[in-house]
């Protein structure tokens, strides 16, 4: 399928969940397709809205899946939020922080730090201990000035059990008590290919982005000029993708069709 591009490609921005995996089982035969990513001499990236886990979770995550992967491969919603902050603020300091570890380490990375009161911004990503009093002090700073950004817009994520609430949700009830509209850094916004882009060191016209969500893989290449692909292992539907505009360049079943593996 990649034959059908108007030219030629160089790298893969893939998506992970509905791409690679559901939950923790693999979506094909993992070894297989890598092997035949390697021989068509393809760069590969990761760009996740995930805020649970670090880059080096995710290497070990695919390494128990049978694909070899190193930490700099991976652009995450928290990593380019963090990224985002230190254009900003430079120096780092205090930021009142919802999230867990997949947005606090990259953030402390940065020299920003979780405090309370005078704070540089409100970051939120998702927080499965989100309580009631996190809410009242994120909103109460929020009243009081300090910017509000989020990691991204996901309103749901899969779950074994069924659709769980994503960072979307919380954002959105935030939004809702104090009036103000988040910032949002992740897809369906361009920083996260923007970052892969720069670590490839290619041009938009050389990359296909790979995602399994219209509204957020697609658009976010999209935004960022690349190519992009859906595939429907994951969220978004056939009916749906030829109905989105302007449609993916590319609508297959899965990674392995794109590839023809």
């Amino acid at each position: 399928m990649l034959s059908q591009l108007s030219s030629p490609i160089q790298a893969l921005i893939l998506d992970m969940d509905g791409v690679l995996y559901q939950q923790n089982e693999p979506i094909g035969n993992l070894p297989a397709i890598f092997q035949r990513i390697e021989k068509l001499g393809l760069k590969v990236m990761y760009a996740t809205n995930n805020t649970f886990r670090t880059p080096a979770q995710y290497v070990t995550k695919l390494s128990g899946l049978g694909v070899d992967s190193i930490e700099s491969q991976f652009i995450t919603a928290p990593g380019a939020t963090a990224h985002a902050l230190s254009k900003r603020w430079p120096q780092g300091g205090p930021v009142y922080m919802i999230g867990e570890i997949g947005l606090r380490q990259v953030m402390e990375e940065k020299g920003f730090y979780h405090a309370e009161k005078d704070v540089l911004a409100v970051v939120s990503g998702l927080d499965k201990g989100f309580t009631y009093n996190m809410l009242v002090k994120g909103i109460r700073l929020i009243l009081d000035g300090a910017p509000f950004i989020g990691t991204n817009p996901d309103l749901l994520f899969p779950t074994s059990d069924g659709p769980a609430i994503g960072t979307g949700g919380l954002l959105a009830v935030l939004e809702a008590c104090s009036g103000v509209k988040p910032e949002i850094i992740g897809k369906p916004f361009p920083a996260m290919m923007e970052m892969a882009l720069d670590e490839l060191h290619m041009s938009p016209e050389q990359a296909l982005v790979v995602g399994d969500r219209l509204n957020t893989d697609v658009a976010a290449g999209q935004a960022a000029g690349c190519h992009t692909a859906l595939v429907l292992s994951g969220i978004a539907t056939r009916e749906e993708a030829e109905s989105w505009h302007p449609q993916p360049n590319l609508i297959a079943d899965d990674l392995a069709a794109i590839l023809s593996v």
